[in-house]
């Protein structure tokens, strides 16, 4: 071990007893029985062993202690009298000669009790996150991304891949989200921008006549908060081949992954290779989604000719109607209500319902304007005894709707979610453009990068009005897992021609592009390789792997929604000379 310890506190065994040792760490607790006998947990980092004090000039030492504190105890192991299996040390304990305090803890109250930090509220675990990294709980959170991160280093590495390292310090460049920008000191009214992605760098490597790159990267990107999303910055595990197709980087991917999550996963089952390939237009169809969850076995259905002949004005006005039936939904009135509720907080609209009876006849919800249809529903997939619920809408909408209702529904009523497994799938075809919902006009869908399915051909005749711009596919692909997206990838556009046609579509020209991205764009005029890649989120993956419903409890010293360090005081104010040094006068905002 080190000179200031013999074992640590969750070696000690039976064969140990008689054993003078030297033990360090946390003194997590202390339990009097009487004046010359207590119990104390010392925890360090790979677990606890218990120390008893059994003369009053001990315990009074003990006492003196304050919880927490780091301490040094120096005894011999002896047999537990009173054992404790659910303790790996818990057969020995060690009966303390010699007692040091190392590192006092100066507080008499902790903001709460480490043991039971995860029940804190969360600004108090993120203010004082080195102490809720000691719950063990949390700490095996930690530990868990660090062998992942660890073993996915080493299967890259496996698989011909080599790990380069990316700069931080970069140019800004539209990639769909807000950048991170840095001023440059040397350069007034200049900035470098943090990295959304490796993206360009990436591809640049692979023209430069690497074969194969990955590397664990940070990734920095100024967007809201979610269960799955940590503002701020992020790591994926991002790769890049020349001279490969989408096929190439799905085999690789399948052949990496599945061993990792049956390995480290809460859950050791793991869909095998090939994962299901589901086509964008299919997947919002069917799931509702473009992340559906294969664990549930519920399917959405489209209504909208049934709809149209009710007279139920929100299903004449609407777009599209949808359907997600679910059998055995043996939910009350009350329950139904609270469901639909959730629903309409997620998807910002509140489903419909319906019942079938076991008799076959609709009740309850909009039944009255589907009489008469129960032949129609049954054709649709509703059962006697389900219950199915409605969105209504524009196309958009009514989908999204019945994807959140098919997911709640799905963990609502038993028997139709597989919980125990991970169930992959790669959803492909996605469009390369869509109507940007704040600009009205025409964007990149995904990934400015990617190939068109269809060439330079396609592109000229979306310029000729032969084809419409939201018609054409592209080599674009995200992996799914468990209705949580892992990662985006893409074939690349890697020839110029290609790149400018597709940016003239969104309003950019080719002095446009060529000002935006001059590496990228001089790069593949000097001949660039077909390539391909992908960039599965680490944080996403431990997510999945620990069982954890939001992903800062994956991360070591994530920030809150607000995209603050509590435990730091990020962002903070700087000094003026700072501000000065770098030319940046200070706007006071007149809506405060």
């Amino acid at each position: 071990m080190t000179q200031m310890r013999t074992h640590t506190c969750n070696e000690l065994r039976m064969e140990h007893v008689g054993q003078r040792v030297k033990l360090v760490g946390w003194m997590e607790n202390l339990r009097e029985v009487g004046a010359s006998l207590a119990f104390v947990v010392l925890r360090d980092f790979y677990g606890t062993t218990q120390a008893v004090a059994e003369t009053e000039d001990m315990v009074k030492a003990f006492r003196a202690i304050t919880k927490e504190s780091t301490i040094s105890i120096e005894g011999v192991v002896r047999e537990r009298a009173s054992k404790n299996p659910r303790q790996d040390t818990g057969d020995v304990e060690v009966v303390p000669e010699k007692i040091e305090v190392l590192g006092r803890c100066h507080y008499n109250e902790l903001p709460f009790e480490i043991n039971r930090s995860r029940e804190a509220d969360e600004s108090l675990r993120l203010k004082y996150r080195y102490l809720d990294l000691r719950n063990p709980a949390v700490k095996k959170n930690i530990i868990l991304r660090c062998n992942v991160v660890a073993a996915l280093r080493a299967a890259m590495t496996e698989h011909g891949f080599l790990e380069i390292t990316t700069p931080i310090l970069t140019a800004s460049s539209p990639e769909g989200a807000r950048d991170y920008l840095v001023p440059a000191r040397k350069h007034p009214g200049k900035f470098y921008a943090l990295p959304q992605a490796p993206q360009q760098f990436k591809q640049l490597l692979m023209t430069s006549g690497f074969d194969r790159y990955f590397q664990i990267a940070p990734c920095f990107r100024d967007e809201d908060a979610r269960g799955d999303r940590s503002p701020g910055e992020f790591y994926q595990l991002d790769m890049e081949m020349a001279f490969a197709t989408q096929e190439d980087v799905f085999a690789v991917m399948e052949d990496v992954l599945p061993p990792f999550f049956a390995k480290y996963g809460t859950y050791d089952i793991a869909s095998a290779a090939p994962f299901r390939r589901i086509s964008y237009h299919d997947a919002m169809e069917t799931y509702g989604t473009d992340k559906p969850d294969l664990r549930i076995d519920l399917t959405v259905r489209d209504m909208t000719a049934l709809a149209k002949e009710t007279e139920f004005e929100p299903f004449q006005a609407a777009a599209a109607v949808k359907l997600v039936p679910c059998s055995g939904a043996n939910l009350t009135r009350k329950q139904i209500d609270k469901l639909c509720d959730d629903v309409a907080v997620q998807a910002g609209k509140k489903p419909y319902w319906v019942r079938m009876d076991e008799n076959g006849a609709l009740v309850g919800g909009v039944a009255k304007f589907l009489a008469g249809r129960e032949a129609d529903l049954k054709a649709l997939g509703l059962e006697p005894g389900g219950l199915a619920l409605i969105s209504a809408g524009t196309l958009g909408e009514a989908q999204k709707t019945a994807g959140v209702a098919r997911k709640m529904l799905g963990a609502a009523v038993p028997g139709h979610m597989d919980e125990e497994r991970y169930e992959f799938c790669w959803i492909v075809d996605f469009p390369m453009f869509e109507i940007g919902e704040e600009s009205g006009e025409l964007e990149f869908c995904h990934n400015p990068f990617s190939m068109p399915n269809g060439g330079l051909e396609i592109l000229e005749k979306a310029h000729r009005g032969e084809v419409d711009p939201l018609d054409i596919y592209a080599y674009q692909y995200d992996l799914v897992c468990n209705g949580v997206e892992l990662s985006s990838g893409a074939v690349r556009n890697h020839d110029p021609d290609i790149m400018v046609r597709a940016f003239e579509l969104v309003r950019l020209t080719e002095e446009d592009v060529k000002a935006k991205f001059p590496a990228m764009y001089n790069a593949f005029c000097y001949g660039a390789p077909p390539h391909a890649g992908i960039a599965p989120g680490v944080d996403r993956m431990v997510m999945l792997l620990a069982g954890e419903p939001s992903i800062r409890e994956i991360i070591p010293f994530p920030m809150n929604k607000n995209a603050q360090d509590l435990m730091m005081g990020a962002p903070s104010a700087v000094e003026q000379s700072q501000l000065d040094e770098l030319h940046i006068a200070l706007v006071e905002d007149e809506k405060q």
